[in-house]
């Protein structure tokens, strides 16, 4: 496993869901804070997003956001006053039709007051969520900012409703895009299996641009103590790539020090001014950090997780995690499971949506 991977599975949980919209005329709906992460696709079209406290942000054909910290924000045709902002429909109400309901892809569309409008005021967009676990999150996406802009900058892009220049230069977010879009429209036998998994990719995807834009020199977030940096720094990545690899080992610095090519001081150097801690030092925050996630997703019994994270008895994995997250392993996931039965209960007894 790599760190972009490693740092998604270990606090992603439950299925992301994804709609997509096509609206016109004037609108404007919010989206509350959320535990979790959010993202919108523009395919067609121009809108703008108004995070809270934060600058509005236009989005135009092909254009990608992120908002990884699940910050609350409204999406309308244009910018918006606070009497507006006020106003926006709920987006849970708006998309399920007990709101100004946005009109289906592939059916006539009027604006929100029902008349007609030109061709050119519409808005396509696929608009999603991602679950996660914020209670032991990784540096990498904790460093993140609260929205993620990927403009199209391609010149090229598909006609309308494509998402040919989504991403810019990238490539594969281009294609997970265009993917995600047309199973979401057409909704095609086997979309139940391939609508999580492309927006699994979608996700890594979008996290993967924005690391490669900052580590590039010059950039913002390419300095010193980030992860952009310490990804695009050769001795810190092969380290990283090491102890992700394979966290069980029984490595020591003198081992990942050969790993990375490099003396021993030279890799407690760069690695703890990049990673901001030393290396050993780390490599135990991610065995118990993966531990926990594997006591959320896994029925494996405490010996065998123990083993899996590099520990060789359940007595010493569980003073670790106990110094390190408050709690012994079997309470950790005593406490998840609960957790996880009233979040299915609530889901029970909510309201059905249309």
């Amino acid at each position: 496993m790599d760190v972009v991977s490693d740092a998604i599975s270990a606090v992603r949980i439950g299925r992301p869901s994804s709609q997509r919209v096509r609206v016109a005329g004037s609108w404007c709906t919010r989206l509350a804070p959320y535990d979790g992460a959010g993202f919108h696709v523009v395919l067609e079209g121009r809108c703008w997003l108004l995070p809270d406290g934060g600058e509005p942000v236009e989005l135009g054909p092909g254009d990608a956001v992120l908002l990884p910290h699940g910050t609350g924000h409204v999406i309308a045709d244009g910018p918006a006053d606070a009497a507006r902002l006020a106003r926006a429909v709920s987006f849970e109400r708006w998309s399920a039709g007990t709101g100004s309901r946005p009109p289906a892809v592939g059916g006539s569309t009027a604006s929100e007051d029902g008349t007609a409008v030109e061709d050119g005021a519409v808005v396509e967009m696929l608009c999603g969520k991602y679950r996660l676990d914020r209670s032991h999150v990784h540096p990498l996406l904790a460093e993140l900012p609260p929205l993620v802009h990927l403009p199209n900058r391609d010149d090229h892009a598909d006609g309308p409703g494509g998402a040919g220049g989504a991403g810019g230069a990238d490539p594969g977010l281009r294609s997970a895009i265009a993917l995600l879009g047309h199973e979401v429209g057409e909704r095609l036998p086997g979309s139940g299996v391939a609508l999580p998994s492309l927006l699994d990719l979608l996700l890594v995807y979008m996290i993967r641009s924005w690391t490669a834009a900052n580590a590039a020199p010059g950039s913002r977030a390419g300095t010193a103590g980030t992860w952009p940096a310490a990804l695009g720094d050769p001795v810190t990545a092969a380290a990283l790539r090491a102890l992700h690899t394979d966290p069980a080992a029984p490595w020591t610095n003198e081992l990942l020090a050969a790993e990375a090519g490099v003396s021993r001081p030279t890799l407690a150097r760069r690695f703890t001014a990049l990673v901001g801690r030393p290396p050993m030092a780390y490599l135990t925050w991610w065995r118990l950090t993966r531990a926990a996630a594997l006591l959320r997703d896994t029925p494996d019994p405490l010996a065998a997780v123990a083993r899996r994270v590099g520990y060789s008895t359940p007595y010493a994995f569980s003073h670790a995690f106990r110094r390190e997250f408050g709690t012994t392993p079997g309470q950790y996931r005593t406490a998840l499971a609960a957790a996880g039965d009233a979040d299915r209960a609530r889901a029970d007894t909510g309201p059905r949506r249309r």
